[in-house]
């Protein structure tokens, strides 16, 4: 594994993540709606902008190291979705399944 790859799935890693750690809409100053956070606002507020970014610095990479993009399909996008998914559960662990006994 190149460097520059070790780098997008550290990137990756954090990105997916990063939502789970504000509870601001879209990393801004604006505080949401409700103060009840479900799981679904972070799918609204945060992934999208964190996926959109991941993939124009893998873009970035890519064009850099080979000279040309490749033709990606629809499979691509697909598993690269269920990823990012996955590399998220750490973080969802951490902000809803793990309860701080206050006390």
């Amino acid at each position: 594994m190149t460097p520059a790859q070790l780098l997008i799935v550290v990137l990756a890693l954090l990105a997916a993540n990063l939502p789970f750690a504000t509870s601001r809409l879209f990393f801004s100053g604006l505080p949401r709606r409700n103060q009840v956070q479900m799981a679904t606002s972070h799918w609204r507020g945060g992934w999208p902008h964190c996926i959109c970014c991941l993939a124009s610095v893998a873009t970035l990479f890519e064009t850099q190291a080979y000279g040309e993009l490749h033709a990606q399909g629809r499979q691509f996008y697909a598993v690269t979705t269920c990823l990012f998914i996955v590399f998220a559960y750490p973080g969802f662990v951490a902000r809803y399944l793990w309860r701080r006994h206050k006390g």
